[in-house]
């Protein structure tokens, strides 16, 4: 498997995994990643400057992805780890861990400070994943995300 920067090509694949880990967990559909207007064009939105998408390739097909962008309506100093799901196929395969440490990187050399993220309440897994690489709870949401049904909130010191 390969990780690598999404390239316009991946724009339905990702945007059909997302999509199809939302329906596969019956998660909500209305104040999540799944309603984002951009999600079929991920590859255009991170182009814009301090932004970064990678995706997980397998034999030719993208199977997963996470990025990094400046917290909308936030502090400038504070980046938002972003729309990180995997197929089924790969999770627990390290991937994850892999992805979110590029991005992190990223976010470093272009002067980020801090990364937020925001998750549902289910996704425990995840949660401690993210736990494990250094992220900590936070009481409330931070900038203007518009994912109102996520109910968990944590930042990373970067």
């Amino acid at each position: 498997m390969l990780i690598r920067e999404i390239q316009q090509k991946d724009n339905k694949q990702i945007a059909t995994v997302i999509r199809n880990v939302f329906h596969e967990l019956d998660a909500p559909k209305v104040g999540t990643a799944y309603a984002d207007p951009i999600l079929d064009t991920l590859f255009e939105v991170y182009q814009e400057r301090r932004t970064k998408y990678y995706v997980v390739e397998k034999d030719g097909k993208v199977v997963g992805g996470c990025g990094i962008a400046p917290l909308e309506n936030g502090d400038a100093s504070v980046c938002e780890l972003q729309k990180m799901y995997f197929a089924p196929e790969i999770r627990g395969t390290g991937y994850a861990e892999q992805i979110i440490s590029k991005c992190l990187e990223f976010a470093k050399e272009v002067g980020f400070k801090q990364c937020y993220l925001e998750t549902l309440s289910f996704m425990t897994t995840a949660q401690k994943l993210y736990k494990r690489i250094g992220f900590e709870n936070i009481d409330g949401p931070m900038g203007n995300t518009g994912h109102n049904s996520c109910q968990v909130w944590m930042i990373k010191k970067l």
